[in-house]
C-alpha cells in the first residue's frame, strides 16, 4: 500500500471538503503518520473514513475504545486555533494520534487516560512519531484537569452529554475548549471560549463519538 498516496487522498478526498482550511492542520494530517498509530490489524483502514477499533473489536466497541475518523480529529483541531504555544489538555487519549497533532501545534500537553493499556501503548507511539512534548497520563481526565489546571485549550477525545462547569473552569482567561456533547444521533462540536464574563459557545457541526468514561460519563453528570 502505498501509504504516502493515501494519506494524500485523505487529506483532498475527506478532510479538506469536510471545511478544514488551515494549511497548518491539513500539513499535519498530510505527514503526521497516523498508520503508526493504529493496531496492526487495521493499517490498511488508518486513513479510512470510520472509527477504529482500539483493541478486539468487540471489545473496543462496547467499551467506546475507538479512534476517530481523520476528518473529525482534522476539525477538532482546526477548532482549537492552536498556535504553537500554551498548554493543552486532552481527555481520552486512546491511540495517542490526536494528542500528537496537540503535540505539534501548543508547547506542552497532557493528554489523560483512563485504560492503563492504551495510555501506555499511546505514549509508545508518540515516542516512535518524535512527538516528546506531551505526556499520557493515567487516569480520570476531571481529576488531572483539576490537579494540572489551568489550560490554553482543552479538548475531549470523546462525547460527553455535558461540559462540567468545573472543567471550564481550568481554561485560562481567553481558553478554548472543545467537546461533542449529546447523546447518539445526535451529537454537536460544541466550542467554548471563556473570557472575564464566563462562557461563550458555538455549535459549529455535528458528529458523533464514543462517550467518554470516568468522572464525564453521563450518569456521573446528572444535575
Amino acid at each position: 500500500m502505498d501509504m504516502e498516496r493515501a494519506r494524500l487522498n485523505m487529506v483532498e478526498q475527506q478532510i479538506r471538503p469536510w471545511g478544514v482550511h488551515d494549511t497548518r492542520v491539513l500539513t499535519l494530517m498530510g505527514t503526521l503518520p497516523r498508520e503508526d498509530f493504529v493496531p496492526a490489524a487495521w493499517r490498511a483502514q488508518a486513513f479510512a473514513d470510520m472509527h477504529i477499533p482500539l483493541r478486539d473489536g468487540a471489545e473496543a466497541l462496547a467499551a467506546g475504545q475507538l479512534m476517530l475518523p481523520p476528518r473529525v480529529q482534522a476539525r477538532m483541531l482546526q477548532e482549537l486555533r492552536l498556535d504553537g504555544h500554551g498548554k493543552v489538555l486532552e481527555i481520552g487519549a486512546g491511540s495517542g494520534f490526536m494528542a500528537a497533532l496537540l503535540g505539534r501545534s501548543a508547547q506542552r500537553v497532557i493528554s489523560a487516560e483512563l485504560d492503563a493499556e492504551l495510555a501506555h501503548h499511546a505514549q509508545e507511539n508518540l515516542h516512535r512519531a518524535g512527538v516528546m512534548n506531551v505526556q499520557v497520563r493515567t487516569g480520570d481526565g476531571m481529576h488531572i484537569a483539576l490537579a494540572e489546571g489551568p489550560f490554553d485549550a482543552i479538548l475531549l477525545s470523546g462525547a460527553v452529554t455535558q461540559v462540567p462547569d468545573a472543567l471550564i473552569d481550568q481554561l485560562k482567561p481567553g481558553g478554548r475548549l472543545f467537546a461533542l456533547v449529546g447523546e447518539a444521533p445526535i451529537m454537536r462540536a460544541t466550542l467554548l471560549l471563556r473570557d472575564t464574563g464566563g462562557a461563550t459557545f458555538t455549535q459549529p457541526w455535528d458528529a458523533e463519538a464514543p462517550m467518554l468514561r470516568g468522572a464525564l460519563a453521563p450518569e456521573n453528570l446528572v444535575s
